[in-house]
């Protein structure tokens, strides 16, 4: 029996080292472990009511995310992240980006008061301080964006922040690709 007992660490040794390779093959064979899926890929921007960042009481609901395609940008003041795209942003929304923000868990003078001083590429600022929407959409941490078509579909999800390297190789493409689909539908008279 005690021989069992000595022999139980080793095999636990084992199978943590089994499972350690899988995955690190698994990465090794292109699997991102940055990746995060998300469920709401393919599915309408959850239905929510938030007020503007910039105007306590004005109210809006997920039909701003109707009409033409467009990027929800989660960002919060605390996440040092976030300022590192900032200027980037800024510089797609001079390109005709549309950009609607998600001010995530934020203390709202503070994100009012960046906005001010490192510009806006909002088209609509929305107020999330308690997480709701964000906590709806599986954010896990900001920054956070998301691809959203002409319906108000979430087509990608993106995490970390966007930067003209991932703009160009992933986003962009995606962005000019639905812009295009909504050229070819409104053409189309549907």
């Amino acid at each position: 029996m005690n021989k069992k007992i000595l022999f139980l660490p080793l095999a636990l040794f084992l199978i943590l080292v089994v499972v350690f390779v899988v995955q690190l093959s698994r990465n090794a064979e292109g699997d991102d472990p940055t990746k995060l899926e998300s469920v709401l890929v393919g599915k309408p921007v959850p239905a929510f009511r938030l007020e503007d960042l910039v105007e306590p009481g004005k109210l809006y609901d997920q039909s701003v995310f109707t009409g033409k395609p467009l990027l929800i940008n989660v960002w919060a003041t605390w996440c040092p992240t976030c300022y590192a795209e900032h200027q980037f942003l800024n510089q797609l929304a001079e390109q005709g980006v549309k950009i609607i923000g998600l001010n995530y868990k934020d203390d709202r003078q503070k994100a009012v008061d960046w906005l001010n001083e490192l510009g806006n590429p909002y088209l609509i600022s929305l107020y999330d301080g308690d997480g709701m929407l964000g906590l709806d959409l599986g954010v896990y941490g900001a920054p956070e964006t998301y691809l959203v078509d002409s319906d108000g579909v979430i087509r990608y999800r993106h995490v970390g922040d966007v930067n003209a390297k991932n703009w160009q190789a992933v986003l962009a493409p995606m962005y000019t690709e639905l812009l295009q689909g909504t050229k070819d539908h409104q053409e189309a008279g549907l």
